[in-house]
């Protein structure tokens, strides 16, 4: 069922829910989130059974503050400190070592953990609830089934798991991909996954450069080659080729959406050409807050192919270009 997220009663319901160990749906200023409370693992493992995910791939653990993450964490590194410091509430997740013997099914076993506090009101406001009922945090990856499209509206979350499941709405996610991701346990700063926020914003807020994962990197969530996927074959394409796709099918391009950035001339319903087609902005953040939403949204009328314009290659364009690669790697 959803329930207004601004409902002091559906709040208290929600959080109680999280105490006795159900799941709650709930929104983030990335993607809603599937939660049950981080220190039980039996009902963490509730997750991975509704959503289908591997147990061994680790959940992001929602916090109230910089405070409640020390519950969670063996030590927090400098650099940890300072982007918390900085850039929490965000869209930032910071992996740390993991206490030992806390929220081990969160972790997916491994000794590390992914630490976040959302900026959410409605987030913060239940994990307020949450804790006035001895829960620590909330162990949250996307409200969606394993390796599809993130939910980024609560008709989004009950579209996928049905009335069964409490979801708090809060409206459109307002950076509508997730968090950016930071592995904190190397000696130096590793970044797993890019989201809204840039290198150079993190880099900036951590006073130490950024680089890329390699072998040694942390497990964590998000960063499977297929992910985000539609049910639909997405591909991502030049502005030209999409062009010279779209000429060479003609009139046969009813099984085809298209979602582009640019003004493409096969587009003005000449010669008989009519597929389905969403502009997307051509503002990096703007482009992220509607990314799934739009891939929603082409792929509901059951199409074969989703042909997408491929991003910028800037910086601020990284989030949104890896949740689209990793949607075309099928």
């Amino acid at each position: 069922m959803i329930l207004s997220g601004g409902d002091p009663d559906a709040l208290a319901r929600a959080a109680g829910v999280l105490a006795s160990g159900g799941l709650v749906a709930f929104p983030t200023e990335t993607v809603y989130g599937l939660g049950a409370r981080a220190d039980d693992d039996a009902a963490v493992a509730a997750i991975f059974a509704v959503k289908g995910r591997p147990a061994d791939h680790p959940l992001i653990v929602h916090v109230a503050s910089r405070a409640h993450a020390t519950h969670f964490a063996a030590r927090l590194p400098d650099a940890a400190q300072r982007l918390m410091a900085t850039l929490w509430p965000g869209p930032l997740t910071l992996i740390v070592p993991r206490a030992p013997d806390v929220a081990t099914a969160a972790a997916g076993g491994h000794a590390s953990i992914g630490l976040r506090c959302p900026a959410h009101p409605v987030a913060q406001a239940l994990l307020a609830a949450a804790q006035r009922l001895g829960v620590p945090g909330i162990a949250a990856p996307s409200a969606n089934r394993f390796g599809r499209i993130s939910p980024t509206r609560a008709v989004h979350v009950a579209a996928e798991f049905g009335e069964s499941l409490l979801v708090l709405d809060g409206g459109a996610c307002e950076v509508g991909i997730e968090s950016a991701i930071v592995d904190c346990t190397q000696g130096r700063l590793v970044l797993l996954r890019p989201g809204a926020l840039t290198r150079s914003q993190i880099e900036a807020a951590a006073g130490q450069a950024l680089h890329d994962r390699d072998a040694g990197s942390a497990r964590a969530p998000g960063t499977l080659e297929l992910h985000y996927a539609p049910r639909a074959r997405l591909r991502l394409m030049s502005r030209e080729a999409l062009q010279a796709a779209l000429q060479v099918l003609g009139p046969a391009t009813s099984g085809v959406a298209v979602y582009s950035r640019t003004a493409l001339e096969a587009l003005q319903l000449q010669d008989g050409l009519n597929p389905r087609f969403r502009a997307m902005p051509d503002n990096a953040a703007a482009a992220g807050q509607e990314l799934f939403a739009a891939l929603r949204e082409l792929d509901e009328p059951g199409v074969n192919l989703i042909w997408v314009e491929s991003p910028p290659d800037t910086p601020e364009w990284e989030g949104v270009r890896d949740r689209l690669q990793r949607a075309a790697a099928a």
